[in-house]
Formats: structure tokens, C-alpha cells, sequence
């Protein structure tokens, strides 16, 4: 899995990052599952707009559990920073989900929970 550092600069379109407000778009219908839009159901990946990088549902549909556990972002410019030791606040899991209002497909959102939580809106994506 990604570390929370690499989900965010990917979410974000990395280098060709157009700076929008939601992941891949500044209108989250067109990239995003949530509340308003699924029938409070998952759908099937890649059938709504990727982000810059080509990538599809960074948000919404499922948000993604991360490598790192939860703490504080430092302030200072950092180069592929790693996150917080084990926390017994739990683990982070990144992007919206099916299940939630379009606000939280931004990609600076983050959710925190028990990493032996299971849920029907939380799945992981694999990085190489």
C-alpha cells in the first residue's frame, strides 16, 4: 500500500496537478462516487473521469486505507515523508466514499480508524 505521503501527491495529480478543489476535478460528480450520487451503493472502477495522472476513483466509490498510521503533518517542506510510529488513535484511510457527502473527496481529507475495522466504503489500492 501506499504510504499517506504517495496517496496524496497521486490524489493530487502529482507533477501535472491542475490544483483542484476535489480529486481530479473541481466538480466531484465527474470523478467521484458519493452520497449524492451512487444509490448508496459501490460501482464498478473507472466509470467516472480519472484524475491527472490517469488514475480512477482516488475519490469516492471506496476510500483506501494507507501504510501509515495516524499523526500530525510537520509544517516544514518535506521529500516523500513517512508517517507517524504506531498510534493507538489507529490508521489512516484516504478519499471519499459512496457512502459520504462530495466535500470529502478532496485530496487533503483523512479519516482515521482501528486497522481491524472492515467496511463496505474502505478498500486499499497496491503501489509499486
Amino acid at each position: 500500500m501506499p504510504t499517506e505521503a504517495e496517496w496524496e501527491f497521486a490524489a493530487r495529480g502529482g507533477n501535472k496537478t491542475a490544483g483542484y478543489s476535489f480529486i481530479g476535478s473541481d466538480n466531484p460528480d465527474t470523478t467521484a462516487w458519493s452520497s449524492y450520487n451512487s444509490w448508496m451503493q459501490p460501482h464498478p472502477v473507472g466509470t467516472k473521469m480519472p484524475n491527472e495522472l490517469g488514475i480512477y476513483d482516488m475519490g469516492g466509490n471506496v476510500s483506501e486505507w494507507v501504510q501509515d498510521w495516524y499523526g500530525n503533518y510537520s509544517e516544514k517542506n518535506q521529500r516523500n515523508p513517512h508517517g507517524a510510529k504506531k498510534s493507538d488513535i489507529g490508521k489512516i484511510f484516504r478519499g471519499g466514499s459512496w457512502n459520504v457527502i462530495p466535500d470529502y473527496n478532496n485530496p487533503g481529507c483523512r479519516f482515521v480508524s482501528n486497522p481491524n475495522f472492515k467496511s463496505p466504503y474502505i478498500g486499499f489500492r497496491l503501489a509499486e
